[in-house]
């Protein structure tokens, strides 16, 4: 799956704009998508990095509450 959930949660909040009458909303977050897009297509493959503003850091793996142990 990679990066491609940054993809789709942009395009989740464009259709919701455009079903509840934001046209500049969803203009913009197409435009956002578009640019999301093409960045992430120039990212080296790999982890994702940490958004503390550490980009050399990568991300932190996230629990699994249903079991209690880490991913």
């Amino acid at each position: 799956m990679g990066q491609k959930w940054i993809i789709d949660v942009i395009d989740d909040l464009r259709v919701f704009a455009e079903q509840n009458g934001l046209p500049r909303l969803a203009a913009q977050l197409d435009s956002a998508a578009t640019i999301a897009q093409a960045e992430l297509a120039e990212m080296p493959e790999g982890a994702p990095r940490a958004v503390t503003g550490h980009a050399s850091q990568p991300a932190p793996a996230f629990a699994d509450p249903r079991s209690g142990h880490g991913t």
